[in-house]
């Protein structure tokens, strides 16, 4: 019988990195390229295309292709595929990737957002594995602030593809800063990379590092404006988590992305406020906030697990999760909720 492998894609606003991949294996190649969004949208999915046929023609042996999935910044319509005003991706309102791309490639895709997917591959491969759980909601803090959720083992998708924007729930409502998805005082303002080097600015003027990590060498270092900056993002946070524990009551929180190397520097803020505004994460908090098992009836906020890669990993496995309908785990090794 032929073995199956898949193709995935992490559209990014910088790089398009696209691979392919034979389940429970490492990526058999991957393929890097920029994201040329300045020569606009069709550009974009050319570049995307070349590669995903680049890839599908080479021999892997006795190997057949199962399938192609994207990952995409959302809000995303689905099952259409259509993006909804996705602040890091400007002039794509309106724009239906899925036609574009199967159009152009003869053939179908899946396509999901991208924090969905990364939260898919820690959920089969990373601490959800780990932790033997069923559910697990994750937010990935890089560029913007993605949010990926993950039900009795499926992607939550809500009515129209739209569930799990966490990354625009409203943690400052009083002069909050203005965001891309023409709302004010979203996480993503307070909790990405970006939102870090403007927090800096504001606070250490033309002096300020441009990124977010130069930001996050100096807090470790001591400079107490750095601190102060860090100490923002865990508040914020803190917040974001609150309305998300107390509506889903889950066991599993993962925090992931860029900035999530700098725990150290936002985790204490966020784990001292928690308590204070979540009536759930109080009557529920372990004792240990990082064990090597999870207690049962306890919320847990951890560190994900797989880094860059959760991402592009979770593109390859949506074509092999959506044929099998389930997520590969064998029931018996999954006990939390």
């Amino acid at each position: 019988m032929d073995e199956l492998f898949s193709i995935g894609v992490d559209l990014g606003g910088t790089n398009l990195r696209i691979a392919s991949y034979a389940d429970g294996t490492d990526f058999l190649d991957t393929i890097l390229v920029p994201t040329r969004l300045a020569e606009g949208r069709e550009r974009v999915v050319r570049d995307m295309c070349e590669a995903i046929n680049a890839l599908a023609i080479k021999d892997y042996g006795n190997r057949r292709l199962a399938g192609i999935g994207i990952g995409t910044p959302g809000p995303l319509e689905l099952p259409e595929g259509i993006l909804r005003n996705p602040p890091n991706l400007p002039g794509w309102d309106g724009f239906d990737l899925r036609q574009a791309v199967e159009s152009t490639l003869g053939r179908s895709v899946e396509i999901e957002s991208d924090a969905n997917i990364a939260a898919l591959a820690e959920f089969k491969f990373g601490a959800g594995r780990a932790h033997k759980v069923k559910s697990l909601c994750m937010l990935t803090l890089g560029t913007g602030v993605g949010n990926g959720l993950i039900l009795s083992k499926h992607i939550w998708h809500g009515s129209t593809g739209m569930g799990g924007e966490g990354g625009h729930i409203v943690v400052q409502d009083v002069g909050g800063a203005p965001c891309g998805c023409g709302g004010y005082g979203c996480l993503e303002q307070y909790a990405s990379a970006p939102a870090i080097v403007r927090m800096a600015g504001e606070l250490m003027g033309p002096a300020a590092p441009s990124t977010s990590q130069e930001i996050a060498h100096l807090a470790m270092a001591g400079n107490q404006q750095c601190l102060q900056v860090f100490e923002r993002v865990g508040h914020a946070l803190a917040i974001a988590l609150t309305g998300l524990i107390n509506t889903l009551n889950l066991p599993l929180y993962l925090i992931g992305g860029g900035v999530c190397e700098a725990w150290d520097l936002f985790a204490p803020v966020m784990f001292r406020e928690l308590p204070v505004r979540s009536y759930v994460y109080r009557l529920t908090a372990p004792e240990v906030l990082q064990p090597a098992h999870l207690e049962r009836h306890k919320t847990y906020i951890l560190g994900a697990q797989l880094g860059p890669s959760a991402g592009l990993l979770g593109a390859c496995l949506l074509p092999l999760h959506q044929k099998s309908g389930s997520s590969q785990i064998a029931e018996d090794t999954l006990v939390h909720q």
